[in-house]
């Protein structure tokens, strides 16, 4: 179709629109790039470029370069942000600068940033409506050929993996720094922010590297972070809050918002190579993500059952990624790599802290429960096995047996002096001392009664038959 004299390339007031908005978050792009995360329904780009081509004849944009596989950079000028920011409905404070000249090297960072973004938003590819070609009387369009096996033909492809917001959920080149009194170090400048609350996710702070400065360049970014996120001010009800927060929503877990590091090695490193920047990275930044260790007192527990739990309130989820794996799993998809997991998760489950506070006191009460339950069962065999020995103790016998014959008399002991038995025997009415199991009552009075004159100088007579 023509054009119009004011917009010759053929436009759309719609398309115009989404360069706007993509140029608006993204500051520079090529028109595959808006296409793609605006409206991938479109045949191909060509109404991005036409848009484009428009809108340059205006002074809203403006191209100063071409990236490195040839496709022309798009950018605003100041007019042009202006208009941005009335199709994205934000203030002109939040909108950043122009990002003029970036075009001129090519962009490097800027164009994996916009991968980033076009691979975590994932736009639906949306129903366009063609104009009809004119038909021959009698005629109809071809039926769509059926597909294997008998199966209904499919418009696009399967199972296409979904997407996490919109452009308006992105901010690009954002920079966190909290006005202090105290200190006038610089902040961090952020490549992309995500707020996508629709999605039961916090804030997202994203960082793209391209793999071409050393890891501990990248690493160093984690300190600022951590600086920004500790950074307090005066809230309106006059008490302390955390800095980020004047901006941001809140996001519902311990600890500071989550940081995703998207690599891009594309062909300057090997596998190996991306394996130990990773790990370098992790090594050099565990003061940030790891948390605070606090060991389980046990009150007693065997020692098998001792645990205990990290405390997050100061510390900074750090997830790792690649290009590669958002392109082609999406977002939601198990391409996320949290320090300290350990494990390919998905994004919900990479920001989960399964050994937190929560967590243990979740496991304290498990392991608790289990040995309240030993303990009972414990007492009811105490109580089962007592009632059982007491019912056969208590228990009379209904059938009693016949008295047996009379049991014997104990043999008395004899006298160790005469023989005779050491008992009283009846009819002997004289005294004697006490029986003393040894000697019969005789001998007991012959040998305790005091001595005569006689028998002390003499010795006693013997006895006679």
């Amino acid at each position: 179709m023509g054009g119009s004299k004011a917009y010759p390339y053929g436009s759309t007031t719609a398309v115009r629109g989404h360069v706007l908005a993509a140029l608006g978050v993204l500051k520079v792009a090529t028109a595959d790039q808006m296409h793609r995360l605006m409206a991938p329904g479109h045949k191909d780009n060509k109404a991005f470029r036409n848009a484009a081509l428009d809108l340059a004849r205006h002074g809203l944009v403006v191209s100063e370069g071409s990236s490195r596989d040839g496709h022309k950079i798009w950018s605003l000028t100041p007019v042009g942000l202006d208009a941005a920011a009335e199709v994205l409905g934000r203030p002109m404070g939040e909108m950043g600068g122009t990002a003029r000249g970036a075009a001129r090297s090519g962009a490097p960072h800027a164009m994996a940033v916009n991968e980033t973004v076009i691979a975590m938003t994932r736009t639906p590819a949306a129903a366009t409506r063609p104009v009809p070609r004119q038909q021959p009387p009698g005629t109809s369009p071809p039926a769509p050929a059926p597909a294997a096996d008998g199966q209904a033909p499919h418009d696009g492809p399967e199972d296409e993996p979904q997407g996490l917001g919109w452009i308006g959920s992105w901010t690009t080149e954002v920079p966190l720094s909290a006005s202090s009194a105290k200190s006038n170090r610089a902040g961090v400048r952020v490549d992309a922010v995500l707020q996508a609350p629709e999605a039961e996710l916090p804030v997202l702070f994203v960082e793209v590297d391209n793999c071409t400065e050393p890891a501990d360049v990248l690493a160093a970014k984690f300190e600022k972070y951590i600086r920004y996120f500790r950074a307090r001010i005066k809230s309106s009800l006059g008490t302390e809050m955390p800095a980020w927060r004047a901006h941001y929503r809140p996001s519902g877990r311990d600890g500071h918002p989550p940081v995703l590091i998207v690599f891009n090695p594309g062909t300057r490193i090997g596998a190996q190579a991306l394996k130990n920047r990773v790990n370098t990275v992790m090594d050099l930044t565990r003061t940030q993500w790891s948390g605070a260790w606090h060991p389980d007192p046990g009150y007693g527990a065997p020692e098998g059952e001792r645990d205990g739990y990290h405390d997050y309130d100061d510390a900074i989820p750090i997830l790792f990624t690649t290009l590669d794996r958002l392109k082609a799993h999406g977002p939601r998809g198990v391409v996320w790599w949290r320090c300290g997991h350990g494990r390919w998760e998905t994004l919900p489950d990479a920001l989960a802290n399964p050994n937190d506070h929560k967590a243990w006191s979740v496991r304290y009460e498990q392991r608790r429960a289990r040995r309240q339950q030993a303990d009972q069962e414990r007492q009811r065999e105490q109580d089962q096995a007592a009632t059982t020995v007491g019912s056969v103790r208590r228990d009379p016998d209904p059938w009693p047996s016949e008295p047996g014959p009379p049991a014997a008399p104990a043999p008395v002991p004899a006298c160790e002096r005469c023989g005779q038995p050491v008992t009283d025997r009846e009819g002997d009415d004289q005294p004697a001392p006490p029986e003393d199991g040894r000697h019969c009552p005789q001998c007991r009075r012959d040998t305790y009664q005091h001595p005569t004159l006689r028998a002390a100088l003499f010795g006693r007579r013997p006895r006679g038959k």
